[in-house]
């Protein structure tokens, strides 16, 4: 199996990001893909934001709801994109794959002033 086929059919992507001291942080997240690259919608303050924008080098793993991997590792870059297009299709991806479960998620938080971004992951070859 590939390090894609890995995240096929799977509802949580374990993300890594790194502190400044290089400290790993995992964060289960739900995810789409869309050929190579990886989406991800989250709170544009949120920690993981926060590292990203000081260090683009992740880790991603299919995981279940409480972080545990079930799969391998693998080395990633990630960034915020923020292109409306693809916030659009993002939106759009998430409520074909997660259903009523996303729009009951995000309407009970769409009420706390929430800013939504998207995370771009790609695969480092």
């Amino acid at each position: 199996m590939n390090s894609l086929q890995q995240f096929s059919k799977k509802n949580y992507l374990n993300l890594e990001t790194f502190r400044k001291s290089g400290v790993g942080v995992r964060t289960p997240v739900w995810f789409v893909q869309d050929a190579e690259t990886f989406y991800v919608l989250t709170m544009a303050g949120s920690g993981k934001v926060k590292r990203i924008h000081n260090n683009g080098r992740v880790n991603i793993a299919p995981c279940k709801v409480n972080g545990t991997p079930t799969g391998t590792w693998v080395q990633a870059v990630a960034a915020v994109n923020t292109e409306a297009q693809v916030f659009n299709q993002v939106i759009r991806l998430l409520d074909k794959k997660y259903g009523l479960l996303r729009k009951l998620f995000f309407r009970d938080t769409s009420n706390q002033d929430r800013h939504d971004i998207v995370l771009e992951i790609k695969l480092v070859e």
